[in-house]
């Protein structure tokens, strides 16, 4: 996800640069109750000066096309489907 965010012009990141050195998850989506299996697969997005609303409809754009190629990729996402979620 990282790379393809970035062929396409989007840098984000898989954390903060507080946890970027060890492999936990944040303790903030822990605290929501999401899994640490989830909250390790999270993305940080970060704004700045130079952003605009403009560029939201195309990270959103961006972000959708590559879950949608990712998750035809993936063994593990047509396991999931086919244990009947969705």
């Amino acid at each position: 996800m990282l790379m393809r965010l970035a062929m396409a012009g989007i840098f984000v990141s898989s954390g903060s640069t507080c946890t970027s050195q060890a492999l936990k998850s944040s303790h903030v989506l822990a605290a929501t109750g999401l899994s640490t299996e989830l909250a390790q697969g999270s993305l940080l997005f970060s704004l700045g000066k130079d952003n605009t609303e403009d560029d939201v409809p195309y990270v959103t754009e961006q972000l959708s096309e590559i879950t949608s190629l990712l998750r035809q990729m993936s063994p593990l996402y047509q396991k999931y489907l086919k244990e009947g979620n969705k």
